[in-house]
C-alpha cells in the first residue's frame, strides 16, 4: 500500500467512512503474536528482529510530537545508552481495516538513560500494514499518560 492510499484509508476512517471489521481470532492472534515478537526483540536489542518487523517507509511520532525515520527508531532502540526493563501491555486491542491494523494498548517502561532512571506510562499506536502478505509496522505513535 502506498503512503497516498494509507493516508486515504486513514482519513475515510476517522470520517466513519471505512468499518473497522472484528478481526478473525486467527488474524488478532498472528498480530499479537507478532507484537510481543517485536516486544521481545527490543528488550533483547536484537536488530535485525526490530527491523524485520518494520516497514521501510517506518516513521516514529514521539511524546513531544517528533518524527523519526526507521534507522533513528532502531539505532535509539539497540543504543548501550539505553536499558529497557522488562514490561507488559495491558488494554491491548486490534482493529483491522482491510490492509491496515490498528495495534494500541498502554504500558509502563522503567529503565535507565545514559545511567539514569525513567519511568513511564504511556499509550501507543502501532499502525501495521499488510503488504505482499507480510504485515509491516509502518508507524508508532506514543502518548503520555499522567501517573
Amino acid at each position: 500500500m502506498t503512503r497516498r492510499r494509507l493516508l486515504a484509508a486513514a482519513a475515510l476512517a476517522l470520517a466513519g467512512l471505512v468499518h473497522a471489521a472484528p478481526p478473525s481470532p486467527r488474524l488478532a492472534a498472528q498480530l499479537k503474536a507478532q507484537a510481543d515478537r517485536w516486544d521481545r526483540a527490543i528488550l533483547a536489542k536484537d536488530r535485525a528482529a526490530i527491523e524485520a518487523n518494520m516497514a521501510d517507509d517506518f516513521r516514529q511520532i514521539d511524546a513531544r510530537g517528533n518524527v523519526e525515520p526507521k534507522a533513528g527508531f532502531v539505532d535509539d532502540l539497540v543504543s548501550p545508552d539505553l536499558q529497557l526493563d522488562p514490561y507488559t501491555v495491558e488494554d491491548f486491542e486490534v482493529r483491522v481495516y482491510g490492509d491496515t491494523a490498528l495495534l494500541s494498548g498502554r504500558t509502563r517502561m522503567t529503565g535507565r538513560y545514559q545511567g539514569r532512571a525513567f519511568n513511564t506510562h504511556y499509550r501507543y499506536i502501532d499502525i501495521y500494514v499488510r503488504r505482499g502478505g507480510a504485515w509491516k509496522i509502518v508507524s508508532v505513535q506514543i502518548s503520555p499518560m499522567p501517573d
